[in-house]
Parts: C-alpha cells; sequence; structure tokens
C-alpha cells in the first residue's frame, strides 16, 4: 500500500524535488537524507531526461548534469534502495513518457515496487491517455500523481476523480521555475477540486520563500518545491547537504 497518504498525516506537507544523479547517485542519496532530516515529508525525485518539456532552465541544467554522469534508471532504482535502508518516507517518481517506454511499463512499474516508490508523476502524458499506464500502477500498486493546472478547468472535475496519492495543482502557467509573485486565483482551483475528491491537494511550480509556502499552505494542504532546491545544488555542488537542510527546515517551519 501506498505511504503517500503519511505525508499529509501530520498538518501541511512538505514536498521536496531533486534530480537524481546531479551532481552524483551518492550525493542524491544524502541530500534526500538531509531533506528528511530537516523536516520533508515526501520526497520527489527527477529522472534525467534529455527533453524535460515541464521543466525550466535550473532544472533542464539538473538533467544535462545528471546524464552527463551517466545516471540511468538501473542506478537510480539501486540509490533508492540504499536510500530504503535508512528511510520510509513516501518517495515518488517525477519522469517523462518516453524513459518508462523504453525502459518497459510492466518492467519499470515492477521496479518501482521492487524499491518501494510510492508514486510516479509524468507530467506529458495527458488525462485523456492515462488509462495506458493504469493497469501497471495498479498492479503494483504505485499512485499515479494528476496534474491539474490553471487551464484545466473544464476537466478539473474528471481529471480529480480519479486523482491517487495527491493532486499537484499547477501554480502558474509556463514550466517550472522561481516566480517573485504567483497570480493564478489557487484558492478557486482548490476549493472547485475539493468539492469531488478527498485526495489531498498540493501546490507546486514557483514556490520559493517561506513567505509564499504560509500563503498557499493555507488552502493547500502542501507545498512542492523544486527549482529553489534544485538551485542549491547547483550553487553548492557536493557541499549542498547543509544548505539544503536549512532551507527545507525553514520551508517546513514556515507551514508547521
Amino acid at each position: 500500500m501506498s505511504k503517500i497518504k503519511n505525508a499529509f498525516a501530520n498538518g501541511k506537507a512538505f514536498i521536496g524535488f531533486l534530480t537524481a544523479g546531479d551532481p552524483s547517485l551518492d550525493k542524491t542519496e544524502e541530500f534526500i537524507l538531509s531533506m528528511v532530516e530537516a523536516g520533508a515529508d515526501l520526497i520527489e525525485i527527477g529522472i534525467p531526461f534529455s527533453d524535460p518539456i515541464a521543466e525550466g532552465e535550473v532544472i533542464q541544467r539538473a538533467n544535462e548534469r545528471a546524464l552527463s554522469v551517466n545516471t540511468t534508471l538501473n542506478k537510480i532504482f539501486n540509490m533508492v534502495k540504499s536510500v530504503r535502508l535508512k528511510t520510509q518516507i513516501p518517495i515518488v517518481f517525477l519522469t517523462y513518457l518516453n524513459p518508462v517506454f523504453t525502459y518497459g511499463y510492466d518492467h519499470f512499474f515492477r521496479e518501482c515496487n521492487n524499491n518501494d516508490i510510492d508514486g510516479v508523476i509524468i507530467p506529458d502524458i495527458p488525462f485523456e491517455e492515462k488509462e495506458e499506464l493504469t493497469p501497471f500502477g495498479e498492479k503494483y500498486s504505485i499512485d499515479i500523481i494528476s496534474l491539474i493546472a490553471p487551464t484545466s478547468q473544464e476537466r478539473i472535475d474528471k481529471i480529480a476523480k480519479k486523482a491517487q496519492g495527491y493532486v499537484y495543482c499547477v501554480s502558474s502557467m509556463g514550466v517550472t521555475g522561481v516566480r517573485s509573485e504567483i497570480k493564478t486565483d489557487l484558492s478557486s482551483i482548490i476549493s472547485d477540486i475539493r468539492n469531488v475528491t478527498d485526495v489531498p491537494i498540493a501546490v507546486g511550480f514557483g514556490i520559493s520563500t517561506p513567505e509564499q509556502a504560509a500563503q498557499i499552505s493555507s488552502y493547500a494542504d502542501g507545498i512542492i518545491v523544486g527549482s529553489a532546491i534544485v538551485k542549491i545544488i547547483e550553487e553548492h555542488g557536493e557541499n549542498a547537504a547543509k544548505p539544503l537542510y536549512e532551507y527545507v527546515r525553514a520551508m517546513k517551519g514556515a507551514i508547521s
């Protein structure tokens, strides 16, 4: 059974994202454990891909760094296996359809199950095409996380009704990246989602400051931070564990 519900069991959830293999898989493991120690409730691990269409420049560069050191799915699964010896925090993969298709749907979801991955986010598969993967998610008890964007209005109802794990509510149009201001009427979108599902709602894209985290968590069940974390890793490289700990601790404190 998925552990994702545990992330939302004790108040607002802080979800941290990083790219596997940036700058190395040994450091990815160290950074995950640093974020867990700082209070993160769920970890999203990005599988590096050459054409990450949902990602802004910061995470694109992380993908390039990870791929340059030959980060592969098999190596990532081995890294997660090592992480699982030290923490049972819910873990979700964020990837794209091509790597999953190439690896093989059944093989991919089976390995996710074997290594205690709790969910998968695939931004480039439309909701209407999700049924292509649903049988494998159900077979191996892996939640397939749905995204709802500011442009999803007339589709919110049907997407939310089939939501698993948590709803990934996209805060702004465009790709990932730090934003100084988020102007989307998130409270209205979240209200529409809550009308049709009890699945927790986490907001991502653009959140980077404790002030933004506190504001958005007043009406969401959790926040997702990616680019700000990846930027810390970019700036500090192999020495990023301590600044990551301090950043995640401050963000978690802002929503507690």
